[in-house]
């Protein structure tokens, strides 16, 4: 109930104080140039890595990556920055039958 109230919350501030969306409800960021890099902030750990997928949790849901020659140029906390040939970006629902 309180994780329920907490959502919107943030949701009414990020709409009246027209404050980004990512920052105040934890969303990530994703950052694309190209095929070549991905740019991902506010992520919350690294699930898998191989040269060829990385698949992040993040505050609801995953995101998978796939690919080939996968390197992770820097890695912080709550940022991420991958290089390769990406083929594909894919968010995972925590829940798909959940509807927000």
């Amino acid at each position: 109930m309180m994780r329920k109230i907490n959502k919107m919350v943030r949701r009414w501030m990020t709409d009246k104080m027209e404050l980004p969306a990512d920052v105040m409800m934890d969303l990530p960021r994703i950052t694309m140039i190209g095929q070549l890099h991905i740019y991902i902030e506010n992520h919350r750990g690294v699930l898998k890595f191989s040269n060829q997928e990385l698949r992040l949790l993040l505050e609801q849901g995953q995101l998978l990556i796939k690919g080939n020659h996968f390197v992770i140029k820097t890695i912080l906390p709550e940022e991420l920055l991958l290089e390769g040939i990406i083929d594909q970006v894919t968010y995972i629902n925590e829940n798909p039958q959940k509807k927000r």
